[in-house]
């Protein structure tokens, strides 16, 4: 069989901590991608919809650059890591014990997403 091929998606910059966005992408890896877009579908937290939409895109990538099956597709690798963090001082913040002040911390996310193609199984070939 010839090399699989391997879909890269990334979104980056989104204003999602990290923390949150990996309990998403643990829901997802490793499933079919028709499969990963139901379960995305319809989970309520708020970094399922641009996971969603980041597998969607990638699922399209390979449709249209590689000519692959959307149903041969699923998501090898997925991880969210760490973006930049924005500080909202001087005026958005809290007041901390002894006098002192706590800037609000914005955290952000990078979600990388590798879409890999299943091997097909020709079982005609074997022999019992």
């Amino acid at each position: 069989m010839a090399e699989a091929f391997e879909i890269t998606a990334k979104a980056r910059f989104i204003q999602i901590g990290p923390r949150k966005v990996r309990l998403v992408v643990d829901a997802v890896r490793g499933k079919g991608a028709a499969e990963a877009l139901n379960i995305l579908r319809f989970m309520p937290q708020r970094a399922a919809e641009p996971v969603y939409k980041l597998i969607e895109s990638a699922v399209a990538n390979a449709e249209q650059n590689f000519g692959l099956e959307s149903e041969e597709l699923f998501v090898s690798r997925i991880y969210a890591d760490g973006g930049p963090r924005h500080r909202k001082a001087p005026y958005g913040g809290r007041f901390a014990g002894r006098g002192r002040f706590r800037p609000i911390v914005v955290r952000s996310s990078h979600i990388t997403v590798v879409l890999a193609e299943r091997e097909v199984v020709d079982y005609e070939g074997m022999e019992e």
